[in-house]
C-alpha cells in the first residue's frame, strides 16, 4: 500500500488502525469526491491483504445522508477499504440544541418531599434537600446542595462516569447507570461534602469525599469545578 501526497483536497495518511482521510472543508463535495476516487486508486490493497479500515475527517463540513452514502461507496469500492467513522465537526441546529440540554447543568431550588419525583435531562443542582421517600433522577450528573436521604438516580440513560454528590449525604439508595448502592456504612457529619460515583476497578458505587473528582472525573467542566473546589 502507498502513501500519496496531498494533491489539493484530500490527504491519506496511513496509520496503524489502517487509513485516514482529510477532505479539505473548503471545497466543492463534487471535486472532493473526484479527487478521492483518484488517490483511493493509488493506494489498492492486494487481494490476500486484509481490508483496510478507513476513518474520514471531514472538517467544517456537513454532509448529507445522501453524501454520506457517496463517500462510503467510493471507499468501499472493490471491497479494499472498509468505512470506521465519518467525523464532522458541523452538527445541525437541533442535534447542538439537544446536546445542550444533555450536557447543561439545571439548577432547582426546592424540597424533594416523600413520594415526589424531579427528572432532569442534563446535571442537576438542587438547592435543598431530598426527603425520605423522595426521589431525584438525572441522565448527567446530580449536585445536592442540602442533605439526601432519599433517593438518587444519576446517568440514568446510561452515563457510568456520571456522579452523585451531596453536602449530607445519607441516602436511602444511590443509582449511578446500572448500579445500585445503599447508604454508607458510617454516619456522616455534614462537615464536607461527599460523592458517589462507579469504581471501575471495584465495579461496584462507592462514597468519598467530593475532593476525588479532581483527580477521578477529570471531564467534569468548569461549572461543577468550582463547585468542588468551592
Amino acid at each position: 500500500m502507498q502513501e500519496t501526497k496531498q494533491k489539493n483536497y484530500v490527504t491519506i495518511k496511513g496509520t496503524r488502525d489502517g487509513l485516514t482521510l482529510f477532505i479539505d472543508d473548503r471545497c466543492s463535495f463534487t471535486d472532493a469526491c473526484r479527487e478521492l476516487v483518484d488517490k483511493l486508486s493509488v493506494n489498492i490493497v492486494q487481494k490476500d491483504e486484509p481490508v483496510v479500515p478507513v476513518t474520514v475527517k471531514l472538517g467544517n463540513r456537513f454532509i448529507y445522508e445522501d453524501q454520506k452514502k457517496q463517500l462510503e461507496e467510493i471507499i468501499t469500492k472493490d471491497n479494499h477499504f472498509t468505512v470506521q467513522s465519518l467525523d464532522s465537526n458541523v452538527i445541525l441546529r437541533d442535534e447542538a440544541l439537544a446536546f445542550l440540554d444533555d450536557t447543561e447543568v439545571k439548577v432547582i431550588t426546592r424540597i424533594v418531599r416523600s413520594g415526589q419525583v424531579l427528572e432532569i435531562k442534563g446535571d442537576l443542582l438542587l438547592i435543598g434537600d431530598v426527603n425520605p421517600g423522595g426521589k431525584v433522577v438525572s441522565t448527567g450528573n446530580i449536585y445536592i446542595m442540602g442533605s439526601l436521604h432519599g433517593v438518587a438516580h444519576a446517568g440514568v440513560n446510561g452515563d457510568r462516569n456520571a456522579i452523585i454528590a451531596a453536602s449530607y449525604m445519607n441516602p436511602s439508595q444511590l443509582r449511578i447507570a446500572d448500579h445500585i448502592s445503599r447508604a454508607p456504612d458510617y454516619e456522616s457529619d455534614g462537615v464536607y461534602m461527599e460523592c458517589g460515583l462507579i469504581d471501575d476497578e471495584k465495579d461496584k458505587i462507592v462514597i468519598d469525599r467530593i475532593q476525588v473528582l479532581a483527580h477521578k472525573r477529570k471531564s467534569l467542566n468548569r461549572f461543577e469545578r468550582r463547585l468542588i473546589n468551592g
